[in-house]
């Protein structure tokens, strides 16, 4: 086990094992969005932030970076990988990361300026000091993960204000899902020659989701079942030192069988036996964890936002299906957190809608002052009172919010209509995904 006490050549030891230095690392299936935005940033002079949840493939992505900068000249020596998650590394502190910062200049000697990524940093104490030192000085570039949004984003808001630049990685898109099983989308004649396997294979990502590793592994459940027992007790119970962990558990087991559902605090209190104000706080530890997503009812009085319902979504669709308590099959909400999911993933301001008579929108994008997008989930079609309720819905919100065009996303459907002055455009969920028309 690692101590203070260890020497540079027992810390070196345990660095070798994570580095390119002499030898390959298993850098994964490449990702590309992400790592061609890591790329454009990497110039700047600001740290670089991988967030995500647990296992969403923080770590591989930074090996395709460091890989990817030996592959255009820069020397393995001149990168420092580390990561915190090894059980060798105990007592994580700020010590410990200078000695072995030190190990690494002192034995690898690097000419240049080196690139160092600390994996799951959040792990040690005192990081944030020692990363704005090293960041001021200039002395290294900096790329670090975490897997907790408002621990990273509330230490390097109070010491790295302005100069930090954040990326979240969520699990495989649709379009990665699909890379991952070998299925390229290259051109509009794919969308044609490749539709029944692409069909097949989303009936598998709504059902098991897109972690990587449960995607190209088995068994598939176990794995799943990992997770959230590392996010609920790792993640959260240890680090906000939590006692009531099964309630913690209770609650997250909720959100993820009720997912594209809304929520209040004030009503879960009987059924948890939890306080509101508790309720409040363990949704937002769940919410920082990557966990689940809430969105809130779109409104241009912040008091009405704040007082309505909110609607809660899983960050994985096979994470609910494994961990959540389902009665039935009911793929249209799983359609509906998947498009929560790929709308979260853009940066957008994403809100649901709903009007004083209870007529609903499922998403509604906003940019700057204005809401530009309306969009409803409607997985079948053939009942004729469902689809009319949901063109309802959609035509009121496109009135009151002054947009001239609706989507409505559907499993089979594909047309478009015009309803009065309101073009709907229906498309086929795997269609709008791969085509990424929410962009």
């Amino acid at each position: 086990m690692l101590t203070l006490e260890m020497g540079k050549n027992e810390i070196f030891a345990i660095l070798r094992d994570w580095n390119f230095w002499f030898q390959e690392m298993e850098t994964g299936i490449t990702r590309n969005l992400y790592l061609s935005s890591l790329r454009r940033l990497l110039p700047t002079s600001n740290v670089l932030v991988i967030t995500g949840v647990r296992r969403s493939g923080k770590s591989f992505l930074m090996r395709q970076l460091a890989k990817s900068l030996t592959e255009e000249g820069v020397k393995k020596e001149e990168i420092l990988i580390i990561n915190f998650e090894d059980p060798r590394f105990i007592d994580l502190n700020v010590n410990l990361l200078s000695k072995i910062y030190e190990a690494y200049l002192e034995i690898l000697r690097p000419a240049r300026k080196p690139y160092i990524f600390l994996d799951e940093v959040q792990k040690v104490k005192g990081w944030e000091s020692w990363v704005r030192s090293i960041q001021e000085r200039q002395a290294a570039k900096i790329v670090i993960s975490g897997s907790n949004s408002q621990i990273l984003s509330r230490e390097l808001g109070t010491l790295l204000t302005g100069r930090h630049l954040d990326i979240t990685v969520y699990p495989l898109a649709f379009d990665e899902f699909l890379s991952f099983r070998g299925v390229t989308i290259e051109k509009e004649q794919d969308l044609l020659t490749k539709e029944i396997i692409v069909k097949g294979l989303l009936r598998e990502y709504l059902t098991w989701g897109g972690f990587p590793e449960v995607v190209l592994r088995e068994p598939k459940k176990e794995i799943l079942l990992t997770y959230f027992e590392d996010i609920s007790l790792r993640d959260l119970a240890k680090r906000y030192k939590i006692i009531k962990t099964e309630k913690l558990r209770q609650l997250a087991k909720f959100y993820l069988s009720n997912f594209a559902s809304p929520i209040t605090f004030n009503a879960l209190e009987k059924s948890l036996g939890l306080t509101a104000d508790t309720i409040e706080k363990f949704s937002g530890y769940l919410e920082n964890a990557y966990l689940t997503i809430f969105l809130k009812r779109f409104s241009y009085k912040t008091r009405e936002q704040e007082k309505s319902p909110r609607k809660v979504y899983a960050i994985d669709t096979g994470l609910a299906n494994t961990v959540g308590f389902q009665f039935s099959e009911n793929w249209g909400r799983l359609a509906e957190n998947l498009v929560s999911l790929a709308l979260r993933s853009t940066l957008a301001e994403i809100y649901y809608w709903k009007d004083e008579k209870g007529q609903e929108v499922d998403f509604i994008i906003k940019e700057g002052l204005k809401a530009t997008k309306a969009i409803q989930v409607c997985w079948q079609m053939e009942d004729p009172k469902t689809t009319s309720r949901e063109l309802k819905g959609l035509l009121k919100a496109l009135k009151e919010l002054e947009l001239s065009e609706g989507i409505v996303i559907t499993e089979e459907e594909e047309r478009e209509e015009l309803i009065g002055d309101k073009k709907i455009k229906i498309i086929p969920l795997w269609k709008w995904l791969i085509k990424k028309e929410y962009i």
